[in-house]
């Protein structure tokens, strides 16, 4: 009797509407995640005077400033970031994937991207808004850092946002017998810590930049892995190449700007070494090497004195970190961070820039459970330059950060 029902003219069709179509939304509800991260920050700095140091020579018009509104920026509470993460399978060509950035006066997009699934021959696109894939730490989120703060040379080079850009990706996974991963992004490039696609007028010389339109940015990366015995190695090389485009208060009577073309190359490696199921040994390294090379505009009211120089800049840093796992609960690490190379040119004349800026970092990590993690971190900071009347001084600063980071929610794993 069941068997006739089934076989009946319209019998199949209502078969099929009991268990849904293929198309179904109620199979593809979202993943969705909310993180919440807090901290407690101790420095032996005011705040005010903590807003006015630079790092000279790494960003326009050759200083870089701590965000005021930047992770683990003001002594006492800090409310660092609310993330909304959603993901879903869209059908069986696309996924598609969003965070949404929750402060506590406003909310943003900082990621929107869709991936393809069934592309033949180990490709696969994405498009949308995301982090871009140069070096490791780049498009990792805040969350998954085994530190509280971005390493210095990816702060100094891309800020403390680090490289988000609207564009498109492709990547081919080589049909080898280890794993090996050709990439590349057409990207905006609209990151005024070291591309930029402002345009602006010399009024002095009736100078006119146009703002670069269209894409302005192209990163090209290769990755690898293998293993040996016990260990796992992730290695790579990225090179990001584009427009430096930037207006620094320039159209308003004062300040600099700069027109030029800029390359930066990276190379990472990470290995963990698994001591059991539970217990490693992981390191991670990055260095950055970045060459700018274009024309600087000023005007301070007396730009006849100075008319458009020519700008090189040559700079460089590292930071290199080891992480232990000692039981499911607790994890130890320690971080060194050194901007290097720091050398800066404007009209063939050197502009004197300080070099080989540390950084030192030491945390203790306790996580009750894979959805909570509280951090005890301490960092010494000699990197930073308050700029005076009489020059430069330097002015190293210690802190100390309690940092807790909660999930609720479905939140997918983090790749290796």
């Amino acid at each position: 009797m069941l068997l006739v029902l089934f076989l009946w003219p319209g019998g199949l069709l209502r078969a099929q509407s009991r268990e849904g179509s293929a198309f179904d939304q109620s199979k593809f509800v979202p993943d969705i995640a909310l993180i919440l991260d807090v901290s407690g920050v101790a420095r032996d700095m005011a705040d005010q005077k903590y807003y006015s140091l630079t790092i000279p020579g790494f960003s326009f018009p050759f200083l870089n400033q701590p965000s005021s509104s930047g992770l683990n920026a003001h002594r006492g509470i800090n409310f660092n970031y609310g993330e909304l993460s959603l993901y879903s399978v869209v059908d069986p060509y696309f996924d598609l994937f969003a965070v949404i950035d929750l402060a506590p006066e406003s909310a943003g997009l900082e990621e929107a991207y869709f991936t393809t699934r069934k592309l033949p021959y180990g490709f696969k696109i994405k498009a949308g808004k995301f982090l871009a894939s140069f070096g490791r730490v780049n498009e990792q989120h805040e969350h998954f850092w085994d530190f509280a703060n971005r390493p210095l040379i990816a702060t100094a080079l891309f800020g403390e946002d680090g490289l988000n850009e609207i564009g498109a990706q492709v990547t081919w996974v080589a049909p080898t017998s280890f794993f090996l991963v050709f990439g590349a992004e057409v990207l905006n490039g609209e990151n005024t810590q070291s591309f930029g696609t402002t345009g602006f007028s010399y009024p002095r010389d009736n100078v006119a930049i146009n703002a670069v339109q269209g894409p302005n940015l192209y990163i090209g990366f290769i990755r690898s892995s293998f293993d040996i015995e016990e260990a796992s190695i992730l290695f790579g090389i990225s090179n990001a190449m584009g427009t430096t485009r930037t207006d620094q208060s320039f159209s308003g009577g004062m300040g600099n700007a700069v027109d030029a073309n800029t390359d930066i190359v990276d190379g990472d490696l990470t290995v963990k070494y698994s001591l059991d199921a539970i217990r490693f040994v992981s390191f991670q390294g990055e260095y950055m090497y970045r060459v700018m090379n274009g024309t600087e505009y000023t005007d301070n009211y007396l730009s006849f004195l100075i008319p458009p120089r020519l700008l090189d800049k040559h700079n460089s840093g590292f930071y290199a970190q080891v992480a232990a796992k000692l039981d499911q609960l607790w994890e130890i690490g320690v971080r060194y961070d050194l901007l290097m190379q720091n050398d800066v040119s404007l009209g063939g004349a050197d502009q004197h820039m300080p070099s080989n800026l540390p950084r030192y970092s030491a945390m203790i990590e306790y996580s009750p459970t894979e959805f909570s993690r509280l951090r005890l971190q301490f960092d010494s900071d000699e990197s930073r330059y308050l700029q005076a009347s009489g020059g430069l001084s330097r002015q190293p600063y210690t802190q100390i950060i309690l940092q807790a980071n909660l999930t609720i929610g479905a939140h997918g794993a983090h790749a290796f």
